[in-house]
């Protein structure tokens, strides 16, 4: 369930005439269909909406949660939000640029749907005229015979327009080819908007620019089959200003799921934005106002080193994924890896997710740290590490290691772990067996 304290703290922005100007403003709009009706329609009476998220993990990402937020929005503007989560996709996926999907298990993929459900319904509110309502495409997808599917809805589709769409084409190209399998993902997507608009009047879509192919196989589905228009918002691949794509660490993304990325190590990804990156970040991952987003772009401008702006992000967007509480504990952890809080003082678990971002190693309750330093690669050598203990500058959970014949022994933190500090900023985790 949504957690009501956030929820009753989040606003739109007062200072925009309607939600189409803040959306835009904010950057969440890449493409869309007609923006002159969009933003007629998002000012009149209330709609409906959806967004789909395909079970394809076991947790939602970075990524998803611009959708996330973007659904947030419209439904703070008084739209009634539909959260899909993909039970019959999810057991296809939709085509990568690069390759075919792994099939999961109908097991596997049917857990998953509850895990993204749990997630969707943290950041949408679940009360008032338009709570968000849950919806799984199975429910429709699975009682159709192939037949009827054919009949019913692929006599609709043309497959030179099916051809053309970006991940198709790329796939084509490519030696990997496409199964008619990932081929068909965006019939069922399209499908699934059909179904939508029949049973809920849902007129509109929202999804990230490259799955614009698949958004568009909706709104077209629906022209065909039922006489009208619909519509579809198209939000930006958010990218680094060197050209990466966002939401990646060393090929890994970043989880809503505190179980795959820890909370501190969610704050520190936000802490480490790049200056180019921060102002951007703000406006689509918070909901702090257009006047105190551009006061923090003007001290990023003046005073860069002060970094209140990452800071700020840091906070707002831990604090809405994981919790005041689990946020401070990040906070406190950090300071107190460099000598600045009682390590003694720390949560077991936030502690370990630290040390597990650091440099680490394992090793017995005897060990001499001067052997540490090499292990962790604090130093190259025995004889440097010996070194920069001799000179003072070798620290174990923040206390002076006065000599290079001294071990672990006797200094290890609850849950067997010690932190080892080489100067002020060199960091690694120990890890006692």
């Amino acid at each position: 369930m949504s957690d009501p304290v956030i929820i009753a703290q989040q606003s739109n922005d007062p200072a925009f005439d309607s939600v189409w100007d803040e959306i835009t403003w904010r950057g969440l709009v890449h493409v869309s269909t007609d923006a002159a009706e969009l933003r007629e329609l998002l000012a009149g009476e209330p709609i409906t909406y959806y967004c789909g998220f395909d079970p394809t993990a076991p947790s939602l990402h970075l990524g998803n949660l611009v959708q996330l937020l973007l659904m947030r929005r419209l439904q703070l503007a008084g739209h009634h939000p539909l959260g899909l989560v993909g039970g019959s996709t999810g057991l296809i996926g939709d085509p990568r640029p690069s390759a075919e999907r792994t099939l999961n298990t109908k097991d596997t993929v049917a857990e998953w749907v509850g895990y993204l459900q749990s997630q969707v319904s943290r950041f949408l509110s679940s009360e008032g005229k338009n709570a968000v309502t849950l919806v799984n495409n199975l429910d429709w997808t699975a009682p159709l015979s192939a037949i009827d599917f054919l009949r019913d809805v692929g006599k609709y589709f043309r497959v030179g327009t099916m051809l053309k769409k970006d991940a198709v084409s790329a796939r084509l190209n490519s030696d990997a080819g496409i199964s008619y399998t990932e081929f068909s993902y965006q019939v069922l997507q399209g499908l699934d908007f059909l179904e939508l608009y029949r049973t809920y009047g849902c007129v509109l879509q929202t999804g990230g620019s490259d799955q614009w192919g698949n958004l568009t196989s909706g709104t077209d589905l629906i022209r065909r089959a039922e006489g009208t228009g619909v519509h579809a918002i198209g939000t930006p691949l958010i990218t680094n200003s060197d050209g990466t794509k966002f939401g990646k660490s060393e090929g890994n993304a970043i989880w809503l799921d505190d179980a795959l990325t820890s909370p501190y190590a969610f704050y520190q990804f936000w802490l480490n934005t790049d200056d180019n990156d921060v102002i951007p970040r703000l406006k689509v991952f918070t909901f702090l106002t257009k006047a105190e987003i551009e006061r923090l772009e003007a001290l990023v401008a003046s005073e860069p080193f002060r970094r209140e702006a990452q800071r700020t992000l840091a906070w707002e967007v831990t604090s809405l994924v994981h919790g005041a509480d689990a946020t401070n504990a990040a906070i406190n952890a950090a300071q107190a890896l460099f000598g600045q809080g009682e390590l003694s003082e720390l949560d077991q678990s936030t502690l370990e997710a630290a040390l597990r971002e650091l440099p680490n190693t394992t090793t017995a309750p005897h060990a001499p740290i001067a052997q540490l330093l090499v292990d962790t690669g604090l130093t190259s050598s025995l004889s440097e590490a010996r070194r920069s203990i001799a000179q003072g500058g070798v620290y174990l959970n923040n206390v002076k290691v006065e000599s290079d014949a001294a071990t672990v022994e006797g200094s290890v933190l609850p849950g067997g772990f010690a932190v080892l500090r080489r100067g002020k900023k060199t960091l690694a985790g120990i890890f006692i067996e």
